[in-house]
């Protein structure tokens, strides 16, 4: 039976399970992934474990097992800036096509207020979700890495 627990900074995560939801997310994130060490600091920020403006960490459990997680970091900002960021999301690879992911989708809106962004690649199969669910490109994303 899939349930859904919501951390955010008054909810927080035992120290066992926000290392198993780091673990989910960089083995199922595939190559849209990140190191452990960014996972676990976006996670940090949303529980509001570093200075920062909080957010969610949600995950859908079947059993024991993490089927799906995501991690929403507020922004602190509106209207010029969406309030909240999606920044990551992952379905378990052996579940994906089942719609954990739409169910996650669905707990994010629901839990959140105010816009949400996130980024994908323009070649993830996720983007037709996000479509779905009412996410717009609007903007062409540019960046400078120093």
């Amino acid at each position: 039976m899939i349930f859904t627990k919501v951390f955010d900074p008054v909810n927080r995560p035992t120290i066992e399970e926000k290392k198993a939801i780091v673990n989910f997310l960089h083995t199922h994130l595939e190559q849209y992934g990140d190191p452990k060490k960014h996972i676990e600091a976006a996670i940090d920020f949303s529980l509001k474990e570093t200075e920062s403006f909080g957010g969610c960490t949600i995950i859908l459990q079947d059993n024991e097992d993490i089927k799906a997680a995501v991690v929403v970091n507020k922004t602190d900002m509106n209207g010029y800036i969406p309030e909240n960021i999606l920044v990551y999301i992952a379905t378990d690879k052996n579940s994906r096509g089942q719609g954990l992911g739409r169910q996650l989708m669905e707990k994010v809106i629901a839990e959140t207020e105010g816009d949400v962004a996130l980024h994908v690649e323009a070649n993830n199969p996720a983007k037709k979700l996000y479509e779905k669910l009412g996410f717009t490109n609007p903007y062409l994303e540019m960046r400078l890495k120093k």
